[in-house]
């Protein structure tokens, strides 16, 4: 019993080359697929994530259920992940291959299509996140992009965005001389 937890059942390096490569091409698949956040992933999105864990899950692991060969599959996977990270940070080539590019979803409080359609985002989610940054519709928008990371950005026109501090003090202050105004007469 003892013995089979940790011996590898599979060559070290066919374990070590079955991770990097399932990482690989998750990586390529998320990467054409699209950029949702965790936060904007849909009932549809969090089933596939949880079924792609399940069918890759052979690839990596073989035939080799062994703790030694978990391990390193583990400890392959940290690595890799790491090694591209280094490298997109190196090569920003690279980095803009793989995270992407920011996406115009909304220009002067009207909707960019194709963006939106690159994007599969239905116009009622856009409306939801923009609710959700304070703006009433989108006509409130006066920018609004997909950042690389599935952040949705906008950037409320002047007349839609709330107060500041500064607004609020200088209202008071107006407030204030038209008190000492009435006052005076």
């Amino acid at each position: 019993m003892w013995q089979s937890l940790f011996d590898f059942q599979i060559p070290a390096a066919e374990k070590i080359f079955r991770t990097v490569a399932v990482y690989l091409l998750i990586l390529i698949v998320f990467r054409v697929g699209g950029r949702r956040s965790m936060a904007q992933m849909n009932m549809l999105d969090f089933t596939v994530m949880l079924l792609l864990s399940n069918v890759v899950q052979n690839a990596v692991i073989g035939a080799d259920n062994s703790f030694i060969g978990g391990a390193l599959g583990a400890v392959t996977l940290m690595v890799a992940n790491e090694g591209i990270d280094y490298l997109a940070y190196r090569f920003p080539m690279l980095s803009r291959w793989i995270e992407g590019k920011n996406l115009t979803l909304v220009r002067d409080g009207k909707p960019v299509a194709r963006g939106l359609r690159r994007l599969r985002l239905h116009p009622g989610d856009l409306d939801h996140a923009i609710r959700l940054q304070n703006g009433n519709d989108i006509s409130d928008v006066s920018h609004g992009e997909m950042d690389n990371d599935g952040r949705l950005v906008i950037s409320l026109r002047k007349r839609s965005q709330p107060a500041t501090h500064a607004d609020v003090a200088a209202l008071n202050d107006r407030l204030d001389r038209i008190e000492k105004l009435l006052s005076a007469r």
